[in-house]
């Protein structure tokens, strides 16, 4: 085999090695996405039935899940207000504290995001609940409200985030520089604000961001410490749990679409930021005109993002389904009408025949009788096919000085029974 091509099968696998990744990556993210523009009431792309935007009005009207957003958006803000400053209050001890306590030091700052989060969630609970307790507070008081607690808790170990991050943004610092600005006369406090401030702005926004996920995504302790509240994350859990239907992906969607205009506005802040300390501003004709400055800027690439995404939510909001529901609808009652015609024929054909008439039934009545052995004690008042016949006239009782009937003989019975206790004496008879 020769070495051209053996490059190219290489190339070959390459290729579909990198397509089958990002079909794995990416695949689940449109499916997620087609589904919810189908009108059907269970999240699928196939059958498809009709194109609508009707489940992004559904989820915005779920006013549970509406509620536990705000929930949530307010918890994450206050996790960020004390995480961040905590995480870098930890990483400023570790770089100023000696090798052998910052081992230390850094194990127990380290630990909550070890500890599972149920753990996290129900210390928190009891630690608050008895400090509370002891304080005198009652039940409706702040460290038993379940939006207080669930702040206690994330902090725990969202704050190691921020720390981390931190640290990390503190290894490429030059501590000769707060040395020179303390020897220059500078206080502690404006060595801080005008030189380490401004070198930790960019781990600054990316704690923050990082913590606000960290928070608005928890399950495992927010579900233990919000208590009789919802966030949005257990509110989405417990929508879950009861049957999912087409607005979730109706906010994945929405979750796609804010994190692309942010991956792309990010971009262009990166490369306008390496444009200009590469020096390549001055030299291009994009960036030295003033129309291509403004085409490329940041703030003008969010902005046209943001029309185009309110282009489309107003497009989406003016279209109407109804029509092509219906023709689904009555569809679906014509299907199911041939499927019972279908189910009532495969019925008849399997009826089973009538059994034929046994010899009992078809035997020849007994003279006088309705052939049955009780002499015609029932037939008398019954005709066939269920209708009466005229009672049985009684004999009129023997005449005043008529002979009595002749000994030994046997007169008819004076009953409607047709003889059926002929021969019956009575009791002392």
């Amino acid at each position: 085999m020769s070495a051209a091509s053996a490059g190219g099968g290489g190339r070959w696998a390459s290729t579909g090695y990198g397509a089958l990744f990002y079909l794995f990556l990416f695949g689940p993210l449109l499916i997620m996405t087609g589904t919810a523009f189908n009108s059907s009431s269970f999240p699928r792309l196939s059958p498809w039935e009709c194109f609508t935007t009707d489940w992004f009005g559904v989820l915005l009207n779920d006013r549970r899940l509406m509620d536990g957003l705000w929930t949530s958006a307010g918890i994450g803000l206050g996790v960020v207000l004390i995480a961040v400053p905590m995480g870098l209050a930890g990483a400023l001890a570790l770089s100023e504290i000696a090798p052998r306590l910052r081992a230390a030091l850094y194990t127990v700052l380290i630990t909550p995001v070890l500890v599972p989060g149920v753990v996290l969630g129900i210390s928190t609970i009891v630690f608050w609940g008895q400090v509370g307790r002891a304080l005198g507070m009652p039940t409706t008081g702040l460290f038993f409200d379940g939006v207080f607690l669930t702040i206690a808790g994330q902090v725990t170990f969202v704050s190691a985030y921020a720390m981390l991050i931190f640290s990390a943004r503190l290894q490429r610092f030059d501590p000769t520089l707060t040395e020179a600005a303390l020897d220059l006369g500078a206080s502690p406090g404006q060595a801080f604000r005008k030189i380490l401030l401004p070198f930790l702005r960019p781990a600054i926004a990316s704690a923050a961001f990082l913590t606000l996920l960290a928070s608005f995504e928890n399950y495992n302790t927010t579900v233990f410490t919000i208590l009789a509240d919802a966030t949005f994350t257990t509110a989405l859990a417990s929508k879950v749990r009861y049957g999912i239907d087409p607005s979730l992906s109706a906010l994945a969607v929405i979750i796609i679409a804010l994190t692309l205009i942010g991956a792309i506005t990010h971009e262009a802040v990166m490369r306008r930021r390496a444009a200009i300390l590469s020096g390549r501003t001055a030299r291009s004709r994009l960036y030295g005109h003033p129309v291509g400055r403004l085409a490329v800027h940041p703030a003008t690439i969010l902005a046209l993002l943001v029309a185009l995404a309110g282009l489309a939510v107003w497009q989406g909001s003016r279209y109407d389904s109804s029509a092509c529901r219906a023709g689904v609808l009555e569809e679906r009652r014509a299907l199911q009408e041939k499927l019972m015609q279908e189910q009532r024929a495969r019925m008849r054909q399997t009826a089973p025949a009538p059994a034929p008439a046994s010899p009992a039934t078809t035997a020849p009545a007994a003279p006088g009788g309705n052939g049955s052995g009780f002499g015609g004690a029932f037939g008398s008042g019954l005709r066939p096919g269920g209708a009466s016949a005229p009672a049985p006239t009684l004999p009129s009782p023997a005449a005043p000085g008529s002979p009595p009937p002749a000994p030994g003989s046997n007169p008819a019975p004076a009953t409607p029974f047709g003889g059926a206790f002929q021969g019956i004496k009575p009791p002392g008879g």
